[in-house]
């Protein structure tokens, strides 16, 4: 019989978050296909589905013990906000936020039973809900996280940051012939030891639940 602890890893790109999780059965959702190509090569232990992750979330949430989502953050993002407001290039004018995002905070909040974590960068404005700020991250979970995630220190700049951010995410990026920007990619990753402290902190809540539940009986 397989115990092992059933994790979600939606909008999963190269499994930043998930390096060093371990003792689980992980079905990542990533809607690029390159992407999810060179996450199945990282990871082929995971089950890997090429499927929109926010619709993903609605229709199987009540298979895991473990929600993990990044949303993409882009429209979120201080740094965005400001090009927007001093470029006259027409890639940065203004947008909408996107609300998938809250809408899956409100969902997992009200209909989810497991734990989980939205991990979000931190936006322009005051966030709607809110959430546990821990370094330039916002997370929103329903179990309470230390203030320090990881003792990692990314320090990135000068010309050779993308390769530096490569290193940073122990990442090979160059195999990816996909249309989004390796850079962009490589920035958006996770700190692995920040994924795995939060991991472990979901996973010794569940265990100790599963023991109080068993000595009731």
């Amino acid at each position: 019989m397989d115990n092992k602890i059933k994790v979600l890893n939606l909008y999963a790109c190269l499994g930043g978050n998930r390096l060093l999780w371990t003792d689980c059965d992980v079905t990542a959702v990533e809607l690029d296909p390159e992407l999810a190509r060179l996450y199945s090569e990282r990871f082929p232990q995971d089950t890997v589905i090429i499927a929109d992750a926010h619709q993903y979330l609605l229709d199987h949430y009540k298979e895991f013990d473990f929600i993990w989502s990044s949303p993409p953050c882009p429209s979120h993002s201080r740094i965005r906000y400001s090009q927007s407001k001093n470029s006259c290039n027409e890639k940065f004018k203004p947008v909408y936020p996107d609300m998938t995002l809250y809408q899956e905070i409100i969902f997992l909040q009200n209909y989810y039973h497991g734990k989980y974590c939205v991990e979000n960068v931190i936006p322009y404005y005051e966030p709607l809900i809110a959430a546990q700020k821990r370094g330039r991250h916002l997370y929103w979970c329903n179990f309470i996280l230390p203030q320090k995630l990881s003792n990692r220190t990314e320090k990135i700049s000068g010309k050779n940051e993308f390769k530096q951010l490569c290193d940073f995410h122990k990442i090979d990026i160059s195999q990816y012939h996909g249309n989004q920007r390796k850079d962009k990619i490589a920035r958006n990753l996770v700190d692995y030891e920040a994924g795995l402290t939060i991991y472990n902190i979901a996973m010794n809540i569940m265990k100790k639940q599963d023991l109080i539940q068993t000595t009731l009986f």
